[in-house]
């Protein structure tokens, strides 16, 4: 594994994961060589008006990994960061996730390299309607289908949804995450951190803890720390550390997540929530707590605190996380990491669902729903436990051999190798 002195880009950290997958299942270099690359990668320039009346130009991307397994399918992020090699990285990341928790579809990803927080409500709207307007030749209900992702949201899946029904008349298929009211699913805002609290559920059974003996720190407090924490909490778990951009709290008896869900929705931030103590991101990560969700952006773990951290277990609610040597030093400690392509995967699943809802014109109950989320994920989840218990290998690596396994599976039956 090459060492982050000679630091890894994003792509190249979750393609070492599938290049040691490749290694295990003894691939032949032509399907190595498909499954490694991408089908297409686009570039478009997004035009931007601001309030004043200037024009500058953000870029935006979307990547196509691999459609072997069905439709493309990926979020759309908005972020100062969100360059073309961050959105490889999660596109192939979104190729394995599928595989792994085996709804149809490939992976894709998109973003708009631009800080959100400069924009207006009606610049981000015309920001999204322009991107989609651009990358539409590629898109479609049957595919590449998007979804939210960093700093988008169900109004923005509703203004792209409305861009695309422009040209092509009203196609709701076309994006998920959309507000119930244009044909969303019920359950889909909670999808990805209800699907970590399921994983969590079940990793704590199979060590023999009791939910009150829990403690639970979560790095990130938008759509998926936030609801992993609410429902953690229901579940009997103590959560005593949750961070966003601006800072960390923390209690040792267990947040109030009414309290912080208050303080958020109040001041755009859980910083000075009453009755917490302060803390910054880099203390949550090392807190001395049972279980640690990263569900913030990606490489927070490294090899400069991997060895610092105090967590029993890390699920990773967010995308990669952890780098490539930080997860051999986690390991080496007998730190369990439960991976991205396994602990995130509610969301994608939920989309999937709410896809199925679209094309079949045909509503679920919320409780289908989250029933049909939790076989899913059970079923994925006992799958990872079986094969790294058999094969003697971090879950991690179970998890990505399944995923690649079921790929090259396809594409070798499509006539792809």
């Amino acid at each position: 594994m090459a060492s982050e002195s000679t630091k890894l880009t994003p792509f190249e950290a979750v393609t070492a994961c599938f290049h040691r997958a490749a290694d295990q299942l003894g691939l032949k270099d032509t399907t190595r060589e498909l499954l490694a690359g991408t089908y297409r990668e686009i570039r478009v320039q997004v035009p931007l008006r601001s309030r004043d009346g200037g024009m500058r130009t953000v870029y935006g991307y979307r990547v196509q990994h691999n459609g072997a397994r069905g439709p493309y399918k990926g979020g759309v992020r908005f972020h100062q960061h969100a360059d073309l090699d961050e959105v490889r990285a999660l596109a192939s990341l979104m190729t394995w996730k599928t595989a792994l928790v085996d709804v149809p579809f490939g992976g894709a990803k998109g973003g708009v390299q631009v800080d959100p927080n400069t924009l207006s409500e009606g610049e981000a709207e015309r920001m999204s309607r322009r991107y989609m307007s651009q990358v539409s030749y590629v898109i479609g209900e049957r595919r590449d289908i998007m979804a939210p992702d960093v700093n988008t949201d169900a109004q923005t899946m509703a203004w792209m949804m409305d861009e695309y029904g422009r040209k092509n008349g009203h196609t709701p298929a076309i994006v998920t995450g959309k507000p119930v009211e244009l044909g969303g699913s019920k359950g889909r805002d909670a999808a990805t951190g209800r699907g970590t609290i399921m994983v969590l559920i079940k990793a704590a059974a199979d060590h023999g803890w009791r939910p009150e003996d829990v403690s639970v720190a979560i790095q990130g407090y938008g759509n998926v720390g936030s609801w992993a924490a609410r429902l953690a909490a229901d579940e009997g778990f103590r959560v005593v550390a949750v961070s966003d951009a601006y800072g960390g709290i923390y209690s040792g008896g267990g947040l109030d997540i009414d309290a912080v869900d208050t303080q958020m929705r109040e001041t755009g931030s859980v910083v000075d929530t009453p009755g917490t103590d302060a803390i910054t991101n880099e203390e949550l990560v090392t807190l001395d707590a049972t279980v640690l969700i990263p569900a913030a952006l990606g490489e927070v773990i490294t090899a400069s605190n991997a060895d610092q951290v105090s967590a029993r277990m890390i699920l990773e609610a967010a995308n990669h996380p952890v780098t490539p040597d930080a997860d051999d030093i986690l390991a080496d400690r007998g730190i369990d990491v439960l991976p991205d392509i396994l602990v995130n995967a509610g969301g994608v699943t939920v989309s999937y669902f709410e896809w199925t809802q679209n094309l079949q014109e045909f509503k679920w109950s919320e409780k289908q729903v989250n029933d049909e989320l939790y076989r899913h994920m059970a079923a994925a989840y006992t799958a990872v436990q079986e094969r790294a218990a058999k094969e003697n290998m971090t879950q991690r690596q179970s998890a990505f051999q399944i995923a690649v396994e079921r790929v090259a599976t396809a594409a070798k039956l499509r006539g792809y190798l």
